[in-house]
């Protein structure tokens, strides 16, 4: 029987772990990476009878077929990922999904700015706007020094990076919007795009409001088709319904409304606890 033209393995090529619980992964899937842009993301379900788990895209080699997943085990499926190893193929991989992220020629800085899985998410935006001839920085952050990602990548493609820690163990100690404020007062600032947890891109909104600097936020909403149709991403932008999956992920930060977002995510915390309560009872008597 031929193969389709449209086949892909999705199998895993590398898998290195980068901080506790956060796996860097490298998975060919050739159709996706001759189209994907940044800002882009992509839904995956590990096995058959997963869930399915929007991830964003640190990366991609267009001429190998690749793409570039940062993957953190916070939950059921997250942790099945994690757990796949070199040679494992994901059931399937779909996109790529979603709006590219915007970007343009500034008069201004442009300042990118990464927490957690965010620090790769954040990666092509700041290659795009640099190969534009912007003035770019990258700021990540961190609770401690052990918990920082893709420094070395992101310092690859901005002119500078500054990495803050919550406790002060590397770089400046305090948040990104530290080193945001910092920047602020010393250049003008024309852009920014915040990619982590919520409270940290409503922190890098607040920071930004009514001083002329642009501010984008990728929103990690719920997700189940991630093409429009179901509406569980759905998520309030200047006083208006949309949704994550088409019309973003990436929306103007100073529009969003933050609270309805944090409760809209808290939605399914006990049935995630349960699903892995559930796994860590069965491992246990494997």
């Amino acid at each position: 029987m031929p193969v389709s033209k449209y086949e892909q393995s999705f199998e895993i090529l590398s898998r290195r772990e980068l901080c506790p619980n956060t796996w860097h992964l490298q998975v060919h899937a050739p159709l996706v990476a001759a189209k994907i842009e940044a800002g882009q993301f992509v839904v995956v379900r590990p096995n058959d009878h997963s869930e399915r788990m929007p991830l964003s895209i640190a990366g991609w080699d267009r001429q190998a077929g690749t793409l570039t997943l940062i993957i953190a085990a916070a939950g059921f499926t997250s942790t099945e990922a994690t757990q796949m190893q070199v040679g494992d193929r994901f059931a399937d991989l779909v996109g790529p999904l979603g709006m590219r992220s915007h970007v343009a020629k500034y008069d201004g800085a442009c300042v990118v700015l990464g927490g957690g899985y965010g620090s790769g998410a954040i990666i092509p935006t700041a290659r795009d706007l640099k190969a534009l001839g912007n003035t770019v920085y990258g700021i990540i952050g961190a609770r401690s020094q052990d918990l920082l990602l893709m420094v070395d990548e992101l310092s690859a493609v901005c002119d500078k990076v500054i990495v803050t820690t919550n406790d002060g163990s590397a770089g400046v100690k305090g948040f990104v919007t530290t080193a945001l404020a910092d920047i602020m007062a010393k250049e003008t600032v024309s852009t920014c795009l915040a990619v982590g947890p919520v409270p940290m891109m409503k922190a890098v909104a607040d920071l930004t409001a009514g001083k002329g600097i642009e501010c984008f936020v990728s929103l990690n909403a719920i997700m189940l088709d991630a093409t429009g149709m179901c509406g569980a991403c759905r998520v309030t932008v200047g006083g208006q319904t949309r949704f994550a999956c088409v019309d973003g992920p990436d929306f103007d930060g100073h529009q969003v409304d933050y609270a309805e977002l944090m409760t809209r995510q808290k939605m399914f915390v006990a049935q995630e606890r349960v699903a892995m309560e559930r796994t860590c009872a069965r491992n246990a008597h494997v």
